[in-house]
């Protein structure tokens, strides 16, 4: 196993595109409540390609977000929020027919959560391709999407637009699946179109949760993690949560620790994690062939990912460079 003794890259300065949908997440003011129990509600920005565009931006690099809203109180002020955190909004387009989406989030005495949608259909559902910001996707030096935007059309066409453009223009192409059953018709259908752009990535990162679901097996170790693997593929991550993330490369693969914090809601840790590394290795894709620079970097998105569960909500939580070199340090 490579050593651990190189300082972390620099962030990036090359732009990271962010497809897909944002909303407002309601979570409970008090944790380990079910939504009914619940005595209130903190209204939290969130919206995981949203999250990772503010996330890689909050962390020095330079993102934009892809997607539309409503053009209601809640759409403008989502777009404001993008625009306070150095995020650029260019990409984004109001809808004046269809809310903002709303989700209604739990936070289990575990911190992990369960989620409630109001999308009937809401704006993102409704970004058509002809809408899209070709001019800002080309240049993306890294185009970063999910899967809930494949569910219905018109966003499924507009997505794959974009990561068409995105891919003919030379950006590097990550995946976070970030599954959320109740939004699909089935978990088959879920599967299926999960799995139906999987080969065009060359960035992938699924949770130990969602490695379990696209594989069928019950099982988190490496012949699982590598059915999934593909040709395009440069770099697979599995997030474990407490236990941090694998990952694997054509030529290595390995496990980086987590870092021990006191968890509140782990709501945006995965996209804290994937900003980070998306800033790392933006400009310098030969990392992914350097395991020791690798394993910096991982160690990093960790911490990252880690400070980001410490406070409710994704984007009040995502930390900055000094605060995750300081967990680094006092590790």
């Amino acid at each position: 196993m490579a050593t651990v003794n190189n300082v972390v890259p620099e962030t990036g300065k090359g732009l990271i595109v962010s497809f897909g949908e944002m909303l407002i997440d309601f979570v409970p003011t008090v944790s380990g409540v079910s939504l009914a129990e619940a005595p209130g509600f903190l209204k939290a920005p969130g919206g995981a390609p949203a999250n990772v565009a503010i996330a890689v931006s909050r962390l020095g690099g330079k993102a934009a977000f892809v997607g539309k809203l409503g053009d209601d109180e809640f759409g403008h002020m989502l777009a404001g929020i993008l625009k306070e955190n150095g995020v650029s909004a260019d990409g984004i387009n109001f809808d004046q027919g269809a809310r903002t989406a709303l989700a209604f989030v739990t936070l289990r005495a575990d911190g992990e959560r369960e989620f409630m949608f109001y999308r009937n259909p809401s704006a993102d559902m409704l970004l058509k391709p002809e809408e899209l910001n070709l001019e800002l996707i080309r240049s993306a030096k890294v185009f970063h999407y999910g899967s809930i935007s494949l569910i219905v059309e018109p966003c499924r066409s507009a997505h794959l637009k974009a990561m068409e453009v995105a891919k003919d223009a030379g950006a590097l192409l990550s995946y976070d699946p970030n599954l959320r059953l109740p939004l699909w018709p089935s978990p088959e259908e879920a599967r299926v179109q999960i799995m139906s752009i999987w080969e065009k990535a060359e960035v992938i990162k699924v949770s130990d949760v969602e490695l379990e679901f696209l594989t069928g097996s019950d099982k988190i170790d490496d012949a699982s993690a590598l059915s999934l693997w593909h040709d395009k593929l440069k770099l697979l991550l599995v997030t474990l949560g407490e236990n941090g993330c694998r990952y694997y490369t054509k030529h290595f693969r390995g496990q980086v620790e987590a870092f021990h914090v006191n968890t509140v809601d782990t709501t945006g840790a995965g996209d804290s994690f994937v900003g980070a590394l998306l800033c790392k290795i933006v400009d310098d894709q030969s990392i992914l062939e350097d395991e020791t620079r690798l394993r910096e970097v991982l160690k990093y998105a960790n911490a990252c990912g880690a400070i980001t569960t410490t406070k409710k909500g994704a984007i009040p939580a995502l930390p900055n460079e000094s605060e995750a070199l300081a967990l680094i340090k006092g590790a």
